[in-house]
């Protein structure tokens, strides 16, 4: 990575963290609505969900943790779309300045929110009952993977943010992504699913990413007979991670530069 992209990038990184500061109203949501449904489904539909010789909360709050990581395909793309929207992208084209620092710079701001989001989350999950049970080796291999993952899936949202091209088609697509830690094994196992839910579920990188954290943390085994993503699941996390990073950033800079829609 070069001078100046180094140089370029902190000072987007700045602007970003200076948007998060006028902007507290969006923090304080996205930080407070993943303890609402960890409290939701954690005491709400806990008895329901149980599962038999197994805690369902300290199945669930990997789960939550993965889902608020997976997050960031919305938060990228509101803040792409936004930028782009008016006319902000048009202003930095015109300065010398590297083009993937603007990306960059939004993509590390909302890795370095999201790190410290995670706290209360965690917090909570604690009060409600969960432990980390694997060590603490394994528990900082599981919090580096939900960072790489939210990096991976910024860069997503920020990709279809700038094509989307207006916060309105944002926000419509942004509602979308709610779906995907539904159509995943975040909330419930997969086992149960009709064969060709359980296979599209068992095929979403969220997929393999909870239940890599669930057993870095020690919380939940590795499933038999699942997909290969699930039955592997630090290699295919790392895999889907690897794939949207190669296909979203050099996308993403590439209509930053050009301003393509």
């Amino acid at each position: 990575m070069s001078t100046a992209i180094l140089y370029d990038g902190t000072a987007m990184l700045g602007r970003h963290l200076q948007r998060v500061r006028h902007a507290p109203a969006i923090l304080i949501m996205t930080q407070t609505m993943p303890i609402v449904f960890l409290l939701f489904f954690g005491y709400v539909f806990g008895s329901a969900l149980a599962m038999p010789g197994s805690d369902y909360r300290a199945f669930l709050v990997p789960g939550m943790l993965v889902a608020t990581a997976a997050n960031g395909i919305m938060t990228g793309m509101f803040g792409a779309a936004q930028d782009s929207h008016r006319g902000v992208m048009d202003r930095f084209r015109t300065l010398p300045m590297s083009r993937a620092a603007v990306p960059l710079g939004q993509a590390v701001a909302d890795l370095l929110t999201t790190a410290v989001g995670l706290v209360p989350l965690v917090l909570v999950g604690l009060a409600m009952g969960w432990r980390i049970e694997g060590g603490l080796p394994g528990a900082l291999g599981a919090f580096g993977l939900l960072l790489l993952f939210r990096f991976a899936t910024t860069w997503v949202g920020i990709l279809l943010g700038l094509a989307s091209g207006s916060e309105e088609a944002a926000g419509q697509l942004g509602s979308a992504t709610f779906m995907l830690p539904l159509l995943s094994n975040a909330y419930i196992p997969t086992d149960g699913m009709p064969g060709w839910v359980r296979t599209l579920a068992e095929w979403n990188p969220i997929s393999a990413v909870a239940t890599a954290v669930r057993e870095l943390f020690g919380n939940a085994p590795v499933p038999h007979g699942a997909a290969w993503p699930v039955t592997h699941p630090v290699a295919g996390s790392l895999a889907w991670c690897a794939v949207l990073l190669a296909v979203c950033v050099p996308l993403a800079v590439r209509r930053c530069a050009r301003g393509e829609r």
